[in-house]
């Protein structure tokens, strides 16, 4: 059967609304296999909608983690320092001496879930003294998108005009990939691009100092020296002091849901998995232009690893998008098998979790609004 066609099972929305009435007909994800052309790739490196706002000043450290107050002074004075002339006398990116011509060419955001490291990579981005199309932001999935799109050279020739680039959620466990990554990195240090990464402290390497950090420096090999690792500790701020996130609604909740809101998608969530398997990880982010929130019925868990894979970056760009999700099935912390959460992507699955369950979150705002 072809994925592009809906199962037995799936939500059929040229049936109508459960309740009759003059609800639009939602989207389907399903039904979306975008081209996106590189140039659109190009120009889309910039922090995505979720964090165009975001600013040092808007950053609420934990007053319990003084190094989340740290992390703002030091990232502040980074942002300062990029293209200022060496001994021009302006403050060097870490510490109130004079700009020398030598140190780290890039900073290293070391830290678990939810401590505010994409919002502080933004920050950093919109701090920099530079027009927008001199800066790039970007996870490390687009990153190797982009080289599969223009190819390395015209990647090296494209981002060595920049003066900074930002790279979200660097990724260990491919390396293939972090070896492409850390020679195209070595080409724009050589052409005097400043470099911020962030990935993540596995869960239960929480409290055993700088094991990220380390992993990150060995993984780039050469570049290591060009990057200053910056610890940021503290909780998931998604979760901190909020309620649990939402159970599972029914599948009809769901359904009359997405006919109420203007904007939603609606399809069950194997023949999404399934659809998800044509379509290209770096056309996920255009699958969802317009989707304002998305529905899925029949949440199970996910079959095997590349069907996770897949899923952790659509999760990914529907929380850079704050797209609210609506589900009945399996809760979100059921996606993954306990082998998965053991296993080498297991910052990824938990990174997709701690995202669902904000969007979930927010989905219920939905729900109550199509009660009243």
């Amino acid at each position: 059967m072809s994925s592009s066609q809906p199962s037995s099972a799936q939500p059929d929305p040229t049936a109508g609304p459960p309740a009759g009435g003059d609800d639009a007909t939602p989207a389907a994800l399903t039904a979306r296999a975008p081209h996106v052309p590189a140039d659109r790739l190009v120009a889309e490196m910039v922090p995505p909608p979720r964090f165009q706002g975001a600013r040092f000043d808007t950053y609420l450290p934990d007053p319990k983690q003084p190094s989340q107050s740290e992390a703002v002074q030091v990232l502040s004075d980074f942002a300062d320092g990029i293209g200022a002339p060496a001994g021009g006398g302006k403050r060097r990116w870490f510490s109130r001496k004079p700009a020398a011509p030598t140190g780290p060419r890039g900073v290293y955001l070391d830290g678990g879930y939810g401590v505010g490291k994409t919002h502080l990579l933004a920050s950093l981005w919109h701090a920099t003294p530079a027009p927008a199309e001199r800066k790039a932001f970007g996870t490390f999935v687009e990153l190797t998108n982009l080289v599969g799109a223009l190819g390395f050279q015209q990647t090296v020739r494209t981002l060595g005009e920049h003066r900074l680039l930002c790279i979200d959620e660097f990724e260990l466990d491919d390396p293939g990939d972090t070896v492409l990554v850390s020679t195209l990195l070595g080409k724009l240090v050589d052409a005097g691009v400043a470099l911020a990464a962030t990935s993540n402290t596995l869960p239960g390497k929480l409290g055993e100092g700088r094991f990220a950090a380390a992993d990150f420096l060995r993984e780039i090999q050469g570049l290591s020296a060009q990057f200053r690792p910056l610890r940021i500790d503290g909780e998931d701020y998604r979760h901190r002091g909020l309620p649990e996130a939402p159970a599972p609604y029914d599948d009809e909740t769901v359904t009359r849901t997405a006919y109420r809101t203007p904007g939603a998608s609606l399809d069950d969530f194997p023949s999404l998995l399934e659809h998800l398997s044509t379509v290209h990880p770096s056309r996920y982010g255009a699958m969802c232009d317009g989707i304002e929130a998305v529905c899925l019925t029949d949440v199970q868990a996910v079959p095997d690893q590349s069907t996770a894979l897949r899923l952790v970056v659509l999760a990914d760009r529907l929380y850079d998008r704050e797209v609210p999700v609506l589900t009945s099935g399996k809760a979100f912390d059921e996606l993954f098998s306990e082998e998965m959460l053991r296993g080498g992507y297991r910052k990824k699955y938990f990174r997709a979790i701690s995202r669902l369950t904000a969007l979930a979150r927010d989905a219920g705002a939905l729900v109550a609004e199509g009660s009243r």
